[in-house]
């Protein structure tokens, strides 16, 4: 093993570290430390009216400031809540004659990024900074590594931030403890995806697991990550989509299931994709892509109420509004009305005489259905801001989708379009086995073309629906996008606690 190479602060710390353990000080202890309480309820609620209710606290946190004024300690510890200051006098803290504790510990142990916990009573400053006088004061956890320095005005606010994106989301340890907004965006995903539950739940839906490692990759079109069963000696995939799995449970005779679906395409990366991500899908017996449109407006109506108090939600320079109705056009129309190119009758060769007019590049593998969906991702997509839904998709693009129940060669079919990208994809969905079985067959001839997205033919999925799946309506949500809008953030690494990065080289 090479050597491992420390800086100097790092060395400083091992230092102080050794020479507490000298003087028989555990830096790391293991008893339970009795926190009752945090930096923010004693802030928002200290009073001197109410100051008998702050005479015993035991608070713990990370050092995030220390100002040493001799006898006298203003120490400043972040915990799950907040920030609040500590004033730590020698005396309090060594009453008798033996002041070894203070100056190994307070005086010469400490530094910033170590954890501690403390025992006192709350009061206000000279300075007007609520506070908690320190009667007792114990190291937890010793930090052998220093955090970044920020800058902070004397409210404890952040004013100089670490942006680089590389540490950010590398170490994202230390980003939650310097950058206390990206705290603030995690726990508003949180309060999302409990809101979606609430809703779901109280409609009557029933939350299922489906599997992550699959022996079809089916429910999308997309490249699966592939990997093998040691045990079986078989290829299996990480799963594209859980939605051949839950239209099984249709058919077994649940009425609505949902689940918040960890799915993994092996695809591009960028501000809006990672090939890790989250979906919630669910699916309704006896409902169609109309009574959806209906559900998704009151859910995403909900979520912003939820999380903002209004469904005016700010996105950039941008005020979304999540008010329903939400817009409807068919994506036909929308070419058209960005375009002035009616695409409803073309053929493949008059698709690819379109896209080569608008200068659209597309592989020669591809066929009818992606070349429309490439002219309007290329053309109009982009132009949807408020929520729109996209509808009534033509078959080839939709093979899963029920046929339109008036207009020939087109499904059933909506993708929400939200701040220009896609935010959900839902269908009256195919029941009819026959019919499905044609669509996968022509799936595969997309593949033998060298689509290498096109859908695999899943066997048990089609004997399934030959046992009759009652009609149903089904929906995808991006979650990490959904969460994106929500919380104002540019890119999807903002919203992943740990997005995926090339792996990094360590030196030892």
């Amino acid at each position: 093993m090479s050597e491992v190479h420390f800086s100097e602060q790092e060395l400083i710390r091992r230092e102080k570290l050794a020479k507490l353990q000298a003087a028989g000080i555990d830096p790391f202890p293991a008893p339970l430390y009795p926190v009752n309480s945090f930096s923010t309820d004693i802030k928002n609620n200290y009073t001197e009216e109410t100051k008998d209710q702050f005479t015993n606290l035991c608070v713990a946190g990370r050092i995030m400031s220390i100002n040493d004024k001799g006898k006298v300690f203003f120490i400043k510890i972040q915990d799950s809540k907040g920030i609040i200051q500590l004033y730590v006098k020698r005396d309090d803290i060594c009453p008798e004659e033996d002041k070894s504790f203070w100056d190994n510990v307070v005086k010469h142990g400490l530094d910033l990024g170590d954890i501690i916990g403390c025992t006192g009573y709350a009061f206000i400053t000279k300075t007007g900074e609520t506070s908690v006088h320190a009667q007792t004061i114990t190291l937890l956890t010793k930090s052998l590594k220093p955090l970044p320095v920020v800058k902070r005005d004397e409210e404890g606010n952040i004013f100089d931030a670490v942006t680089d994106p590389e540490f950010r989301y590398r170490q994202r340890y230390a980003d939650l403890i310097i950058n206390p907004d990206v705290k603030d965006t995690f726990v508003k995903r949180t309060k999302i995806i409990n809101t979606i539950r609430e809703y779901l739940n109280a409609q009557g839906a029933i939350e299922v697991d489906t599997p992550v490692l699959q022996a079809i990759p089916g429910g999308a079109a997309a490249r699966p990550f592939i990997t093998h069963h040691n045990a079986l000696d078989v290829p299996f995939y990480l799963r594209i989509a859980n939605e051949l799995y839950l239209k099984r449970l249709i058919v077994g005779g649940f009425d609505w299931v949902y689940e918040f679906s960890r799915n993994f395409r092996n695809e591009g990366m960028d501000r809006t994709h990672n090939p890790e991500f989250t979906v919630l899908e669910w699916y309704t017996a006896y409902k169609d892509y109309i009574w959806m449109m209906e559900i998704t407006e009151q859910l995403f109506e909900k979520i912003a109420l939820t999380i903002h108090g209004t469904t005016d939600v700010q996105l950039g320079d941008k005020v979304i509004s999540f008010k329903a109705p939400f817009k409807r056009i068919s994506i036909h129309d929308s070419i058209k009305e960005n375009t002035g190119i009616d695409v409803s009758e073309m053929d493949e060769a008059g698709l690819r005489e379109v896209c080569k007019q608008l200068k659209i590049d597309v592989p020669p593998t591809i066929g009818k259905g992606k070349l429309i969906d490439e002219i309007f991702g290329a053309t109009s997509e982009h132009t949807y801001v408020q929520p729109t839904f996209i509808i009534d998709y033509p078959v080839e693009m939709s093979p899963l989708t029920k046929k339109h129940r008036s207009k020939p060669g087109l499904v059933e079919r909506f993708e929400l379009m939200v701040n220009g990208k896609e935010l959900a994809n839902a269908y009256t969905e195919l029941n009819d086995p026959i019919d499905q079985r044609e669509r996968f067959e022509e799936q595969v001839k997309l593949m033998e073309r060298g689509d290498d997205e096109a859908m695999f033919i899943d066997y048990d999925f089609l004997r399934a629906l030959e046992y009759g799946m009652p009609p149903t309506s089904g929906i995808g949500i991006g979650i990490d996008r959904l969460c994106m809008m929500m919380t104002n953030q540019a890119s999807i690494q903002d919203v992943l606690l740990f997005p995926q990065m090339r792996p990094e080289k360590f030196e030892d």
